[in-house]
């Protein structure tokens, strides 16, 4: 059973208030509220780099029910503000778990609240966009300044690694530059189990260095954040592309629009969950992805490359070619664009690139 219910109260931006009871760490926290759809992933959207700053509302009304495995996690550190749910189990059961939801919170200090009508909050969302809220022990009503005057910045600088790290085998067949903007684990596993050396290196890393490395290709990672804010990793990318072939995922695929002089925008809400649809434009197979983000490519910007994913609910921009340099990306998860055993077509094309550019050396 649950312990002793401790009242806690969520105040929107918008001036709603939610009552709700407290499981996790506890504190007062102010994040950007966003919410995520899908049955699984809570251990990876709490350590996800891209939720740094974020409040996470779980469409998913039971949340926990399978315990927490510690290899699951795409983070070292939990990046998630909080945690907000409908119903948490605290008798979760499933062989690989090492503990239980509110225990791995309360380890990684995130806030967690349950007892909220999360269909209710989440319709507030859909209408009003992502806002600021506050998870405090009484209403936030009465000073509302910090809630609204909340932004998260400095994302990038904060999550990305500063180090240079190496993965995989030093006699594999690829060597791949993994410009590194807060990568999840899935990203670096998925690179080394087909066979490549990956070398991580730090988000502000100038184009000579990276170039220096002698890399097979450049993967631009995912990460947290408003593009903009690092508008100088777009002028910094603009110099590695059409010397080597370049694959830009999530994050990266908004800089690497930016380097071709687009402009990236915000979205309502954003697209956050593992059931996300998306639409190849060349056959027209559409993929349901894994997605973690608020802000996409305009493309009434973009002057140079193809749109060669769009998202089945609202139309915008999920991926981009850029033929004539070699270079390619995806808005969301690269795992996500498979069916059955069939090899992963975005894998295939980064390595056919690399390929090319080892025949032609």
């Amino acid at each position: 059973m649950h312990m002793k219910k401790k009242k806690v109260y969520l105040t929107l931006q918008s001036g709603d208030v939610f009552e709700g009871y407290r499981f996790g760490a506890s504190g007062t926290v102010i994040g950007e509220l966003v919410f995520s759809t899908g049955m699984v992933g809570y251990v990876e959207d709490i350590t996800d780099t891209a939720n740094y700053g974020q409040l996470i509302v779980r469409t998913f009304p039971l949340v926990g029910n399978y315990g927490v495995a510690r290899t699951d996690a795409q983070s070292e550190k939990a990046w998630a503000s909080a945690l907000i749910v409908r119903e948490w189990c605290d008798a979760p059961s499933n062989f690989r778990m090492e503990t239980t939801l509110d225990e791995y919170l309360k380890e990684k200090g995130v806030v967690g609240i349950y007892g909220v009508d999360t269909r209710q909050l989440t319709k507030i969302l859909r209408e009003y966009g992502a806002m600021n809220a506050k998870i405090s022990d009484k209403p936030a009503l009465e000073d509302m300044d910090d809630i609204t005057e909340y932004a998260v910045k400095e994302a990038v600088k904060t999550v990305a690694p500063t180090q240079i790290e190496y993965y995989g085998d030093d006699n594999a067949k690829y060597t791949v530059a993994l410009w590194n903007f807060g990568a999840k684990k899935n990203t670096i596993n998925d690179l080394v189990k087909r066979g490549c050396r990956v070398i991580s290196v730090p988000a502000f890393s100038k184009s000579e260095e990276i170039l220096a490395l002698g890399a097979d290709g450049i993967v631009l990672s995912d990460g947290p954040g408003d593009p903009m804010e690092v508008a100088s990793i777009a002028e910094e990318i603009k110099k590695v592309v059409g010397k080597v072939p370049v694959f830009g995922v999530g994050l990266g695929h908004q800089l690497l629009a930016m380097s071709f002089g687009a402009q990236t925008i915000k979205q309502k809400y954003g697209h956050r969950g593992s059931n996300q649809p998306v639409k190849c434009v060349a056959d027209g197979q559409v993929y349901i992805s894994t997605q973690n983000h608020g802000f996409e490519v305009d493309t009434d910007t973009l002057t140079t490359g193809k749109i060669s994913f769009v998202n089945v609910n609202d139309g915008s921009c999920e991926g981009i070619d850029y033929a004539d340099y070699k270079a390619f990306s995806v808005q969301f998860e690269t795992a996500s664009c498979v069916i059955g055993n069939l090899e992963n077509p975005l894998y295939k094309k980064f390595f056919t690139l690399m390929t090319k550019e080892k025949d032609n050396a």
